[in-house]
């Protein structure tokens, strides 16, 4: 039985999955097979699938034990919608797949990286592959990771994601990828061999014809596999491997850590020019603790995929999916000090010119200006003021002449 439709505001299942589990939705985020461990990674997708799993007993607890997934969990796509039924699954044009089928179901073109913003680079990357997949007659396809490398190493030294996996399927899927391969980057992961990631994962598995990497890709245990490697081990198979050296924008090298760096220095014009577009945080809006509205500033409390956000201040912002166009917004994003030390991370926009109900709206923060640094302040009086004297340098901002950016210099490889 296919599961009914999914509440857009609780974004989780209530009757039984296909799975077998028979539990609400938030409840499998702790109980699932080693394909689906992380099967919502920040609040990805609202409806997972899994054919594989054998049927529930019907006199077992809450609909019976379930058995472990024999193959990866495919999920079906719908950025900024629920999942209603199994037909709207059918109606998607991408497909996002767990792990690493056993045996591929059909050969591809593939690229391999962390895709972290779809930033420059990556863009450069994806307009490659889909112009070689689309001449090849052979679908275009990504494979990433959850969790991030660098997290698992090093989570306490890992950087503060730009995009979250929802965001970063549906960036992909606007330009072209036909399938999204996420595998879950763990020990045994790591320590695959290079010729076992070649020849049981990307020639088995994936049925990869065509690969594009970055020419300073590695893989396998302790890094020894390198383009080198590829391309003399994947001929023989059957692949053919090509290397794409770096983008560089405005002098700089179109990468994640350069985009994390002019975010942190409150950069967001050349963020913006790495990015190709305005850096952006998407979210539902929820309740919150009203405090701005005492202030007489209420805001739209979105909550975000990230436990640290790669950039904090207060910022000029545009809100996206309230009305039919965007939206003026005055948005604080840190840790809030003067009304709270839980030291969280907390998104909140005061909409200019604005009253309507906005509660549980899924909205996308374009982030256009940086107005000043996050301080702490002895009343919320002192507040207060501040919080108008940024309303009215907001307007000022949305009020100027727009400058007219100068077009960025971006270098593709030859």
């Amino acid at each position: 039985m296919a599961p009914k439709a999914v509440d857009a505001r609780k974004r989780f299942i209530r009757n039984r999955c296909f799975r077998g589990h028979g539990r609400s939705y938030k409840s499998l985020a702790r109980s699932r097979c080693q394909w689906c461990t992380k099967g919502d990674i920040q609040g990805a997708l609202p409806l997972l699938v899994c054919p594989a799993a054998k049927p529930p007993r019907a006199d077992g607890p809450r609909g019976g034990p379930w058995s472990p997934c024999a193959t990866p969990t495919e999920t079906p796509l719908a950025p900024g919608k629920p999942i209603k039924s199994l037909l709207s699954w059918l109606l998607q044009s991408m497909r996002l797949i767990r792990g690493i089928p056993a045996q591929a179901d059909t050969p591809i073109a593939l690229t391999i990286g962390n895709f972290d913003g779809v930033h420059a680079g990556h863009q450069a990357m994806v307009a490659r592959l889909t112009a070689a997949a689309r001449s090849l007659g052979l679908p275009a396809a990504v494979m990433t990771f959850e969790p991030h490398p660098r997290e698992f190493f090093a989570p306490a030294d890992a950087p503060a994601r730009l995009t979250s996996l929802r965001d970063k399927v549906a960036r992909l899927t606007e330009l072209g990828v036909d399938r999204v391969y996420v595998c879950r980057f763990d020990r045994a992961f790591a320590a695959q061999s290079p010729e076992v990631f070649i020849e049981q994962g990307l020639v088995r598995g994936l049925g990869v014809r065509w690969l594009l990497v970055g020419d300073d890709f590695r893989f396998g245990a302790g890094r020894v596999g390198d383009v080198a490697r590829l391309q003399h081990d994947g001929p023989p198979l059957g692949m053919t491997v090509e290397a794409m050296h770096t983008v560089v924008v405005d002098g700089v090298r179109a990468s994640s850590t350069a985009v994390r760096q002019a975010l942190r220095q409150g950069d967001l014009d050349a963020a913006a020019a790495l990015l190709g577009r305005p850096y952006s945080i998407t979210g539902r809006i929820v309740g919150g603790d009203r405090i701005g509205r005492q202030l007489g500033f209420p805001t739209a409390n979105v909550r975000m995929r990230f436990k640290r956000p790669p950039l904090d201040g207060i910022f000029a912002v545009l809100v996206h999916g309230i009305g039919t166009t965007p939206l003026v917004g005055a948005a604080s994003l840190g840790v809030r000090p003067t009304v709270t030390d839980t030291g969280r991370p907390t998104l909140e926009v005061f909409l200019l010119d604005f009253d309507g109900d906005v509660y549980g709206r899924a909205v996308r923060v374009d982030f256009l200006h940086r107005l000043r640094g996050e301080e702490k302040y002895d009343t919320l009086a002192a507040l207060r003021t501040q919080i108008a004297l940024d309303v009215q340098a907001t307007r000022a901002f949305f009020a100027a002449p727009p400058v007219q950016p100068a077009n960025p210099s971006v270098s593709l490889p030859s």
